[in-house]
């Protein structure tokens, strides 16, 4: 690579080469005591654990708007595909920023072990896991009877963990 490397040591060796990724993602949800979404949004880590050899060179790709021409996207239905726009987002220090920016590939000589190869936040389109519907009853100055039913939006070969229901009074 010519460049030195401070985050990864020469001589890594390995029987077997293993890379786990983590997608962590925290949806954050505002809605009224009517059901009417006020805002949305998602913050997201990718978690990387790398037990590689030698020097290795991974590259990762997004999905995102920035990365497909919305325009002239197409899936293999022939319909546009939507992107999704990430408003921001920070990297480890081994991904190569002029490479992103370039074609918005992420490539990278991984630490070896666990790092969080990136940081983002999305508040566009954000798909929700669960769909919410709240019922508020207000039962004189101070009670209110707050029933929510949650009905959820991904299929059942996925799991949700962790999930927290804040439901803020007066």
């Amino acid at each position: 690579t010519g460049a030195r490397i401070d985050w990864r040591p020469e001589g890594i060796r390995h029987r077997k080469n293993v890379v786990f990724i983590d997608v962590l993602e925290s949806v954050n949800l505002l809605m009224s005591n009517k059901g009417t979404i006020l805002r949305s949004e998602v913050s997201g880590q990718i978690i990387l654990k790398a037990q590689l050899s030698g020097m290795p060179d991974c590259k990762f790709g997004l999905n995102d708007k920035l990365l497909l021409d919305k325009e002239t996207a197409k899936g293999t239905d022939g319909k546009p595909i939507k992107g999704v726009a990430i408003d921001d987002f920070t990297f480890h220090r081994c991904v190569r920023l002029g490479k992103f920016d370039a074609d918005r590939s992420i490539t990278f000589i991984p630490p070896e072990g666990d790092f969080e190869l990136m940081r983002y936040r999305i508040n566009e389109n954000v798909n929700m896991p669960f769909r919410v519907i709240p019922v508020v009853e207000e039962q004189g100055k101070t009670r209110v009877l707050i029933n929510l039913k949650t009905i959820s939006n991904f299929s059942r070969k996925r799991a949700a963990t962790n999930v927290v229901f804040k439901i803020p009074v007066p």
